[in-house]
């Protein structure tokens, strides 16, 4: 199955370490730490702490996290940093409020904050450096100033008016001169820069890991969760057109910890792949392999296009069916051969137009039905399918990218009331002694919410992948976790973890992840040739996202497909949309062999932001 490579660069190759990331400094700083005795650990959290500085616009202090990690080269583990819905966020509060969605956008929005939280639990409970070690470079770019990226002058400038006359907090620090931030300028955060002084300040003077208990403290119990209780009592303007305070509470981030757990595995060319439980996206990578497994698929033609997409629409169904933290998942059967080979059957020669999820263990699927979206796919209590919506293309033109993928690097564009479709950062570390580390933060973007003037940062809006229709795995209900699309991945040979990988983008995150992982695992490819392949993926089912758009039988593609490959895709009945040659995922990966001790690393080129570094 092997296909013909291309490269933008090399695949890195050493015995010491490795780091893959998002951003280029944040890769430069989870090396500095390597270099300077830290572990694949501190590296990181290090990395962590500094993409919340450099990619405001994608991660931030009060966003959510989640993370596989591999002590020693061990099997992985899983780090859950996605806070669950406050105590007061009942389906009663928001109805009370005339929604029947919850916002995209504003405090309402946003869940327990996780992210941070985890990177200091990971931190106290396995690196080797204090916290004002591994918190300085972070430190360092809030105060000094950091590139602006342009996809960060593009997201403000979508959000310009919305700050102006609404968030004046974050008008205040984002439009100080007036306008957006241009690319290449230096942008400071003293707020977030005071912040971060604030926790390293509570862990001075004490042992390592009492030290990062009290920062912990600190945020969960002290000055954080003060300043986030306070202001969540203000009203703020949110994607609904109306102001409403959140629900959030200082003693909800004080009841909350991170937790670990137990992947989600499944079998694949002779590895255990490794993924989040079915409170998040991740087994919907394992269910599509699953189905994949075996077949004899030649990559980067059209049929292996077209089976991909087709086992996607049937993979997703299942997820918007079944996965999420509000019902007992039957994961043994979603990922079981035998279930498998029945959703595979459904694949046929063209197009699927349908929502078709299918019924493991005999249950019913149950679908969210969203108020007032045109074209999305919907389901009902009773009907597992969904009638075709006509042969028209929606959504983009043809032949032009789509705004929900637009800019150099596939990240989406906010619309003016701050609702983003979801992206995100991506950080893959592995160090010599074979410990790594796949971690996906993401929320808590300067779009998504004001900033709190007294920390430097936004709250996420997590929530609004929570429904207000009842009996479903997604209900909003307190205590309960959102259905995060964060999806970071591990691959392990024996008892060995080897392979540490993902990306950022939304419901896209299992798309992307899936070609690479055929790339690199049957067609031959390196990890950097398959990171630079060309790209696809479908927005056939409704996204995680308000409002929860959908387009059937479409699929987003890049158009460095053989030109044969996108005609023959339009014949099968595909709605194709072309986007721009180098657009779509922003994949890192590392690996290690587990005989020779050789590391490898790679990271995406699109947009020339994201690194790998290594010796």
């Amino acid at each position: 199955m092997a296909m013909t490579s291309f490269t933008t660069r090399p695949e890195l190759e050493g015995d010491f370490g490795m780091v893959a990331s998002t951003h280029y400094l944040g890769s430069a700083v989870g090396m500095a730490v390597l270099e300077a005795g830290g572990n694949a650990i501190d590296a990181a959290v290090a990395t962590g702490f500094t993409l919340q500085v450099v990619e405001p616009h994608l991660n931030g202090p009060l966003g959510d996290m989640s993370l596989l990690f591999a002590p020693g080269g061990g099997r992985p583990v899983v780090l859950c940093g996605q806070g669950p819905a406050p105590a007061a966020a009942t389906i009663e509060a928001y109805t009370a409020l005339g929604l029947d969605q919850v916002p995209g956008s504003g405090p309402l929005a946003a869940a327990i904050p996780g992210s941070t939280v985890a990177w200091l639990t990971l931190l106290r409970d396995y690196g080797t450096m204090p916290l004002d070690s591994v918190l300085g470079y972070a430190i360092h770019y809030a105060e000094r100033g950091f590139p602006v990226l342009p996809s960060i002058t593009n997201t403000v400038a979508a959000v310009a008016d919305l700050l102006r006359n609404e968030w004046t907090t974050s008008a205040a620090h984002y439009l100080a001169a007036g306008r957006p931030p241009q690319p290449g300028e230096r942008l400071t955060n003293p707020a977030q820069a005071a912040t971060y002084r604030r926790l390293a300040d509570a862990a001075a003077g004490k042992p390592r890991e009492a030290g990062i208990d009290a920062a912990i403290a600190a945020w969960r119990e002290g000055f954080v969760a003060e300043a986030v209780d306070a202001f969540c009592r203000t009203e703020w303007m949110d994607s609904s057109g109306a102001r409403h305070p959140g629900v959030l509470t200082g003693a909800d981030m004080a009841g909350w910890t991170p937790s670990y757990e137990q992947p989600a595995t499944a079998e694949f060319a002779g590895l255990t792949v490794a993924k989040t439980g079915p409170w998040g996206q991740g087994p919907v990578l394992l269910a599509q392999l699953v189905m994949l497994d075996g077949l004899d698929l030649q990559v980067g033609t059209a049929d292996f296009v077209h089976t991909v997409v087709e086992v996607a629409k049937l993979a997703f169904a299942d997820r918007n069916a079944y996965y999420g933290d509000s019902a007992e998942v039957p994961l043994d059967v979603l990922l079981s051969a035998e279930y498998a080979a029945q959703r595979r059957d459904l694949v046929g020669d063209t197009a699927s137009l349908e929502m078709r999820p299918g019924s493991p263990g005999g249950r019913t699927p149950v679908l969210p039905v969203y108020p007032g979206v045109e074209g999305a796919l919907r389901g009902t209590t009773g009907e597992p399918t969904v009638p075709r919506t006509g042969d028209r293309a929606t959504g983009p033109e043809p032949g032009r990218p789509t705004g929900r993928y637009g800019g150099p690097v596939g990240e989406p564009v906010p619309d003016p009331n701050g609702r983003t479709r979801g992206d995100t950062c991506h950080i893959d570390v592995v160090d010599r002694w074979g410990t790594m580390v796949s971690a996906t933060p993401s929320g808590g973007w300067l779009q998504s919410s004001p900033i709190i003037p007294e920390l430097g940062f936004p709250l996420g809006t997590r929530l609004q992948m929570m429904s207000l229709q009842r009996g479903l795995p997604t209900t909003l209900v307190p205590g309960r976790r959102p259905r995060t699309t964060l999806s970071p991945s591990m691959a392990v040979a024996g008892d060995r973890t080897v392979l540490a990988f993902g990306t950022p983008g939304g419901d896209q995150q299992d798309q992307w992840q899936l070609p690479f992982v055929l790339a690199h695992l049957t067609g031959g490819l390196n990890l950097q040739e398959a990171i630079d392949a060309p790209s696809f993926h479908t927005t056939h089912f409704a996204s995680s996202f308000h409002p929860h758009e959908a387009h059937p039988g479409q699929i987003v593609i890049e158009d460095r497909f053989d030109p044969a490959v996108l005609a023959e895709l339009r014949r099968r009945g595909h709605q194709v949309v072309e986007s721009g040659p180098w657009t779509l995922g922003r994949l890192s990966a590392v690996s290690r062999d587990p005989d020779s001790g050789v590391l490898r690393a790679a990271a995406n080129p699109r947009g020339m932001q994201g690194y790998a570094v290594g010796r």
